[in-house]
C-alpha cells in the first residue's frame, strides 16, 4: 500500500498539469492562434509603391513573385544573371503594373556583386521594403544517382552562400524602411518544385506549378506569415506522417516505384 501511495504522489501532479493544459488553456490557446490567422487574412499589407528586390527573377519561382508584386504595383529591382531573360520579365511586369523597375545583371555567390545589388537598388529607389532571396540551384535527381556525396556541396553552398552575402548587405537599409527578408528554401526550374523528398527509405517527389507556388509566397508575405507551406495539403501530411509513418512510407514508395520512377533517368 505505501508503494501505491509513492507512485501515485509521483504521477498524479504532472498528470494533472497535463490535464488542466490540454482540457483549459489548449483551447484558449486554439482560440487565440485563430483570432491571429483571421488578423492576418484581414490585415494584408499593402505592396504598392515598395521596393522589393528580388533575386533569381529571370525564371522560375523568382520570375513569378516579380508578377505578383507587380499586380499589387510595386516597384522592383530584378537580379539575375542572364541578362535577356531580365528584360523579358522586367517588361511583363511593367505591363502588369509596375511603375518602376531596374534590372541588375550579376551573381549572388560573388560578393561584389551583392554589393552592387543594393548599392544601385538604393541609388535608384532609395529604399529596399523587401528582400526576396531566391537565386539558387535546383536539381531533382534521385540519390542512387549522385556519384559522389561532393556532387550534392555546391547546390547547397550556391544556395546558402548567396542569399548570406545579399542579407548581409541589405539589412541596413531593411531597418530603415521595417522591411522584410524572405528566403525560398528551393528555387525551381521553370516548371516545377520539389515540396517533399527522401523521407524514410522514400525516393518520392513531389512538385507543384511555379505560378500557384510564387502566389502562395506572395501572399504569405503579405499576411505577415514567418513560414509558408506550399502546397497547402503538404502541412497535414507530415502531421499523418509522424501518426503512422510506416504506412505512409509503404503507400508513397509504392506509388514511387511504380508510377514516377522510370521518368527519372541516369545521366
Amino acid at each position: 500500500m505505501d508503494v501505491l501511495h509513492i507512485i501515485l504522489n509521483i504521477l498524479l501532479p504532472p498528470l494533472t498539469i497535463i490535464f488542466l493544459f490540454l482540457f483549459l488553456f489548449y483551447p484558449i490557446y486554439l482560440f487565440i492562434k485563430l483570432l491571429n490567422c483571421v488578423r492576418k487574412h484581414l490585415c494584408v499589407e499593402n505592396v504598392a509603391g515598395k521596393v522589393v528586390l528580388i533575386t533569381g527573377a529571370s525564371s522560375g519561382i523568382g520570375e513569378h513573385v516579380a508578377y505578383e508584386y507587380a499586380k499589387k504595383g510595386a516597384d522592383l529591382a530584378l537580379v539575375a544573371r542572364r541578362e535577356d531573360r531580365l528584360q523579358i520579365v522586367a517588361e511583363t511586369s511593367r505591363k502588369l503594373g509596375s511603375r518602376d523597375v531596374i534590372i541588375i545583371p550579376g551573381d549572388v555567390t560573388k560578393i561584389n556583386d551583392c554589393m552592387k545589388f543594393i548599392s544601385e537598388t538604393i541609388s535608384h529607389f532609395g529604399k529596399v521594403d523587401h528582400l526576396i532571396n531566391n537565386a539558387g540551384v535546383s536539381q531533382t535527381v534521385l540519390f542512387e544517382n549522385f556519384s559522389q556525396i561532393q556532387d550534392a556541396n555546391p547546390i547547397m553552398d550556391t544556395n546558402f552562400w548567396g542569399s548570406t552575402y545579399i542579407t548581409y548587405y541589405a539589412i541596413p537599409h531593411l531597418r530603415k524602411s521595417k522591411g522584410k527578408i524572405v528566403v525560398i528554401a528551393s528555387a525551381a526550374a521553370k516548371i516545377a518544385i520539389p515540396v517533399a523528398t527522401i523521407y524514410s527509405g522514400s525516393d518520392f517527389i513531389v512538385s507543384e506549378p511555379v505560378s500557384r507556388c510564387a502566389k502562395a509566397i506572395f501572399q504569405g508575405v503579405c499576411r505577415g506569415e514567418e513560414y509558408v507551406e506550399t502546397p497547402s495539403w503538404i502541412k497535414w501530411f507530415f502531421l499523418v506522417k509522424s501518426v503512422c509513418p510506416e504506412v505512409i512510407n509503404s503507400i508513397f514508395n509504392y506509388f514511387f516505384l511504380h508510377f514516377t520512377k522510370p521518368y527519372f533517368k541516369r545521366e
